[in-house]
């Protein structure tokens, strides 16, 4: 039985969208939520010279949302042009668009929002008698009472579309994105006063102060006082904010602020570039806390990329990248103890350290922590001794001997000392030091690793990574981006001890690999190494993946657990770690040390209760 011939519906002719359907896909791309809707009006209020915002919500704004502010007002004859879609006074030809300055600029916010609510705008100029109130529906304009200035009224947002308004969570947590909406403009806007009610009552307020009392308002005093400060610059591109302590860090990622010329943005660039320089001191998978303010020409980054405004697209990603990572760096470098005082230059202790062979090698370290620095001057004699024990340790393919005496080294004078005096060791594993403060806790293995980890960063530019063949080459099957990627960066590969090169146009073939990496999955990190040189700065991908190496060899290289050091070496170790950057963390994010003050220690015993 011939099987029936299923009907092909007839082709439906090309025609034209009505305007208001036009208006509600549009608005799909504008208007996600409430939240979206404040930030839309507060960006308008802002490019209006406003001084103060005012934000009223309902049911989390969904039943309704008042902006209100007093910038310059909406004339009244321009009152109905400004509800057309691409209607604006931001730009007038391409060459305003592609250096806009302004919060808002393609002209679709104010239509879209009314293609999907009841609205309404009451505007003043300032040389207006009165305010004039116009209907977004029917398009009714009548008189109003207000001073200088506009609000804009929304409310029952989505009722003419039900199924989109079914998406929407709870009020309160509409509500929390309505405020974070908000909380980000006054970051960004310290200058400007904010104010946020809900139902009748007053939920957030910041009145107008400097830039650091902002953050401090908007944040919190606990995010300052865990947090510090920077500025950098190069060329076109200026950079400021607070950069989060490592032990600082949350679980979740929401504290992470990125503003580019007053725009709050989300990019993978940028945050991949904070990452990386919070790499080797987080612990885990947990989140930095920060705030960046880039001001950059606008005529090199493209804000037009996406209608919410929230991507952006930089000339010269790369550039970015670097100056971004490097001004985090810089940030971090300096731990909590060389904030809490400065060691006397004349008291400092004196490094002697051979020059380091051009290939590093990873050997057994001392028994005693005196060898790799003594902490205060020594004799001739000692620094002789200490150098020849210690070219020993460098020697390739060789562990020196555990030493059977130990350099007898002067007591140090007593001085106020950020990490304190040494006056114990715990199994082998904790110092213990006095400072004024009171007690300090020191995990001798991870400060040890951080101080070598750090000798090793800043001896790497006259080295190399110790490669080792492979008697069988490991090949795998490669994207053409993959195959573009390992011809382009060869060189740079190479400096990390990895020789890759294709065997095809759809395969590469690994021949060495770093010696230290033998346990490493070899095809995954090869191919994490070319998506990152392909995407970011070759030159960041291949300092952050020679530091894990040398992380690798500082953790092997760093006085081991039940070590008995005596007070000398033990103080050699702190006074290394006060005069050693990222001092606080080892290589791994946890923590090196840990002060209990007087207050902290009577406590635990009940003192004056």
């Amino acid at each position: 039985m011939d099987s029936p011939l299923l009907e092909v519906p007839a082709p439906r002719a090309i025609r034209e969208l009505p305007d208001e359907l036009i208006s509600q896909i549009a608005a799909g791309e504008v208007v996600e939520r409430p939240a979206s809707v404040v930030r839309e009006l507060v960006d308008n209020a802002l490019d209006a010279g406003a001084c103060n915002v005012l934000v009223k919500l309902m049911a989390g704004g969904v039943r309704g949302i008042v902006v209100e502010d007093d910038g310059c007002g909406i004339p009244v004859a321009q009152l109905p042009l400004a509800l057309k879609r691409h209607a604006t006074s931001k730009i007038a030809s391409l060459n305003e668009l592609e250096s806009v300055a302004t919060m808002g600029f393609r002209g679709e916010a104010l239509a879209a929002i009314a293609s999907v609510s009841e609205m309404s705008i009451a505007s003043r100029t300032a040389d207006a008698n009165h305010a004039h109130r116009l209907d977004a529906r029917s398009g009714e304009l009548s008189a109003a009472a207000r001073s200088r200035g506009t609000s804009v009224e929304v409310r029952e947002l989505f009722f003419a579309t039900p199924a989109r308004r079914k998406f929407l969570k709870t009020d309160s947590t509409e509500l929390a994105h309505c405020v974070e909406a908000v909380r980000r403009h006054a970051l960004a806007r310290p200058d400007v006063g904010f104010a946020i009610w809900h139902e009748g009552k007053l939920v957030d307020q910041w009145r107008a102060a400097p830039s650091e009392q902002r953050v401090a308002d908007v944040l919190g005093a606990d995010f300052t006082a865990e947090s510090r400060p920077f500025e950098y610059s190069a060329g076109p591109l200026a950079l400021s904010g607070r950069a989060g302590l490592p032990e600082a860090a949350r679980s979740r990622a929401d504290q992470q602020y990125v503003w580019v010329n007053g725009r709050y943005v989300r990019d993978k660039l940028i945050s991949h570039a904070i990452r990386s320089a919070y790499e080797d001191v987080l612990h885990g998978q947990r989140q930095p806390s920060y705030v960046l303010f880039i001001e950059i020409a606008p005529e090199l980054v493209d804000v037009n990329v996406h209608p919410t405004k929230i991507e952006v697209r930089f000339r010269d990603g790369r550039a970015i990248h670097q100056s971004v990572r490097r001004a985090f760096i810089d940030a971090l470098a300096q731990s909590r103890s060389a904030e809490a005082a400065a060691v006397d230059s004349a008291m400092a202790p004196l490094a002697f350290e051979p020059t380091m062979p051009a290939t590093l090698y990873v050997a057994e370290p001392r028994q005693s922590y005196s060898a790799y620095v003594p902490p205060v001057p020594a004799t001739a004699e000692q620094v002789r001794l200490s150098l020849v024990e210690h070219e020993a340790l460098w020697e390739p393919g060789r562990a020196p001997a555990p030493s059977s005496t130990v350099i007898p080294l002067p007591r140090l004078p007593d001085q106020d000392w950020p990490l304190g005096r040494a006056i114990a060791q715990i199994q082998g594993v904790y110092i213990l030091a006095e400072n004024k403060q009171g007690l300090v806790i020191v995990d001798m293995h991870a400060a040890h690793e951080r101080v070598v980890y750090e000798r090793l960063k800043a001896r790497l530019g006259a080295t190399q990574i110790e490669s080792q063949p492979l008697l069988i080459p490991v090949s795998f099957a490669a994207t053409a981006e993959e195959v573009a990627a390992a011809e382009q960066h060869a060189a740079t590969l190479a400096q990390l001890g990895l020789d890759v090169a294709p065997l095809s146009a759809r395969t590469l073939a690994v021949r060495s690999r770093p010696a230290l990496l033998a346990a490493s999955d070899l095809v995954a990190l090869t191919r994490e190494l070319l998506a990152e040189m392909a995407q970011f700065d070759a030159s960041s991908v291949l300092e952050r993946a020679q530091h894990e190496i040398l992380a690798t060899m500082a953790c092997h290289g760093a006085v081991r657990a039940n070590r008995q050091l005596n007070l000398d070496e033990m103080n050699a170790l702190l006074r290394d770690m006060e005069a050693t950057e990222r001092a606080d963390q080892c290589n791994h994010g946890r923590p090196t040390w840990r002060q209990l003050d007087m207050r902290e220690l009577d406590a635990l015993f009940l003192r004056g209760r």
